[in-house]
């Protein structure tokens, strides 16, 4: 009989360490999947809430933010492009890139969750965003994304324009922040055991079988 596993994944579109992630998660998630059976909801987390609309140089937000360099954000990019390819992921920096604010993008996978799409459209984001370099916290980006994914565009532009899932949304960024996560990805598992930053598979694949096995000594 397979264990089951209950996976907040709290994180932002704009984080290109939740894409590796991710990633590593499902490669891990697959390993296991004899033995494992995991629910994985994607909870929202906006690493800057007060971007403006208009989003930011991808670079020179780098390097404000981190008070980096610019060879140094260079590097960065390149490192994030090489574990990218790890987990067939294509990020493609172009001087064109930019940061966005994420907030109605996070409101858009509230709504996908509730239709059982939250992982498809979790994935169509990142895509857009990192390797399509799309607007994503733009209304008709956003339909486009949700039909590419099978959700109806009609519905997903009306909820963006009348303001659904804003309370809920934020009242959800609240809660992680006052359990005291400050970065993503932060993988919780069975709302017990955290898993911070984006690990290589291996780390993944041993924290879940340390946590099946924890969890096996606590029924004995």
């Amino acid at each position: 009989m397979k264990e089951s596993l209950d996976i907040q994944f709290v994180s932002d579109i704009m984080c290109p360490w939740c894409v590796v992630g991710l990633g590593n998660l499902n490669k891990a998630l697959d390993e296991l999947k004899d033995t494992v059976s995991a629910d994985i909801t994607f909870q929202p987390f906006e690493l800057n809430p007060e971007m403006r609309p208009e989003g930011q140089d991808f670079s020179e937000h780098i390097t404000e933010k981190y008070g980096i360099t610019e060879a140094q954000s260079d590097e960065n990019r390149v490192m994030i492009q090489a574990r990218g390819k790890e987990v067939d992921f294509d990020f493609n920096f172009t001087p064109e890139s930019r940061m966005r604010n994420s907030f109605d993008a996070h409101r858009l996978l509230h709504w996908a969750n509730l239709e059982g799409k939250q992982a498809e459209l979790k994935m169509a984001l990142f895509k857009a965003h990192f390797t399509h370099n799309q607007d994503i916290s733009d209304y008709s980006t956003l339909a486009n994304l949700a039909a590419s994914v099978n959700l109806d565009p009609a519905a997903a532009k009306g909820i963006l324009e009348n303001g659904h899932f804003i309370d809920e949304v934020r009242k959800q960024e609240k809660m992680w922040q006052q359990q005291g996560i400050t970065s993503v990805p932060t993988v919780i598992i069975n709302n017990k055991y955290a898993i911070s930053g984006g690990q290589p598979a291996e780390v993944f694949k041993n924290t879940i079988e340390e946590i099946l096995k924890k969890e096996a000594e606590q029924k004995a």
